[in-house]
């Protein structure tokens, strides 16, 4: 194991980071801010960073779509945006709720996403065309975070009202609530197994929940601020959490116990994610920076991912193989690219599809006012 790295350093934002994520690839990192701006930054030296205008108020997350081909951002106005990653910075925006958004998460196919709002609601979305699809209600308070599992078949959400919930997505019933006792999960996400939930909590707690047996796995205590943010490693035996104190913390949940302290940020640390491999992470805070780690930790090799956090981590094994049941390489990088020029294809289809419910519109008003130009005219001609 070698310590992490700081690997790049990005300034752009004029307030706090309040979100982070990485492309599939790697090869970009999307933020979002309290000063109501999108940032995508290149991970390669030379190539300039992106900055998307475009919400009315902080943009409180932001999350790439599987193919790394869409963003979709959450803020304060109460809408939603889906971006192109790109110089154009085109993007379609809905309306997703009545009050702030303060979450939005892609499910794991690319066809969903579900946004969670202070409305209270969760609420469940087509990307293709924005179409809502149904909500989830039985919160009290605030609704800060949503996440569907690795199989989207559930959905996960933490709120003020100190009750983590977790939903079946086909029946939309609320299987069952976790209840916090001293503060609320200001952030929660699925294992990569699917099998437990970590929430990090504003009584500085990381609490790992067992989503079968209902029972508390793992507690930790090793932050003296709250903690707003948390990613598991794609393995499945390391998780990192982001606090208020201006450390992060890499737990191994393995051992079940803390690894590392880093210091980095100036002030409270508000988002972390690992890459979708776990070499990397990224980070933003108040100090309105933005960081990559690398990260070596024992191989991400797939055999850890479905095991539970009870087993022991294998000896790391060759990469070499072709993990994904040997589909050569050429031909994975040549589907993955259809699969983006689709995933844009959708997208310039929505954008039309907007552009020409604008014009109807537009057409209507003029049809409308030629009608009472028309009938002032009779009137006026009436003796």
């Amino acid at each position: 194991t070698s310590d992490p790295t700081l690997e790049r350093h990005f300034k752009g934002h004029r307030d706090t980071v309040t979100s982070v994520d990485f492309s599939c690839n790697m090869k970009q990192i999307a933020t979002g801010s309290m000063d109501s701006c999108v940032m995508i930054w290149n991970m390669k030296p030379q190539m300039r960073a992106y900055r998307f205008d475009g919400h009315k108020d902080a943009v409180t997350s932001v999350h790439f779509s599987p193919s790394g081909h869409l963003v979709a951002s959450a803020s304060r106005d109460k809408t939603v945006r889906l971006w192109v990653p790109s110089m154009k910075a085109e993007s379609t925006v809905f309306r997703a709720h009545t009050a702030t958004v303060r979450s939005v998460n892609f499910s794991g196919d690319g066809q969903t996403l579900v946004t969670a709002s202070d409305d209270k609601t969760i609420k469940v979305w087509t990307v293709h065309r924005q179409k809502f699809l149904f909500s989830l209600n039985q919160h009290i308070n605030w609704v800060r975070c949503a996440k569907f599992s690795p199989d989207n078949r559930l959905i996960v959400s933490s709120s003020d009202d100190k009750t983590i919930k977790l939903w079946d997505k086909n029946s939309r019933e609320c299987i069952h609530s976790f209840y916090e006792h001293a503060g609320y999960a200001n952030y929660v996400d699925f294992h990569p197994s699917g099998t437990c939930i970590a929430a990090a909590s504003t009584d500085n707690s990381v609490k790992v929940w067992d989503i079968r047996s209902h029972k508390m796995l793992q507690h930790y205590q090793v932050h003296s601020g709250v903690v707003n943010s948390l990613s598991f490693h794609p393995a499945g035996n390391f998780l990192i959490t982001a606090s208020s104190d201006s450390t992060m913390k890499i737990l191994d949940l393995v051992e079940g116990k803390l690894l590392y302290t880093l210091h980095g940020h100036q002030g409270p640390v508000t988002c972390v994610a690992f890459s979708r491999t776990g070499e990397y992470f990224s980070s933003g805070g108040s100090d309105e920076q933005v960081m990559v780690d690398s990260f070596n930790c024992i191989s991400s090799s797939s055999t850890h991912r479905t095991q539970g956090l009870q087993q022991q981590p294998r000896q790391e094994e060759s990469q070499s193989h072709a993990s994904d049941g040997g589909v050569p390489p050429g031909l994975a990088n040549a589907l993955e690219h259809i699969i983006g020029q689709l995933d844009i294809l959708t997208q310039t289809v929505s954008i039309l599809e907007q552009r020409l419910t604008l014009t109807e519109d537009k057409l209507k008003e003029c049809l409308e006012n030629q009608m009472e130009i028309g009938l002032h005219l009779q009137r006026r001609e009436e003796p």
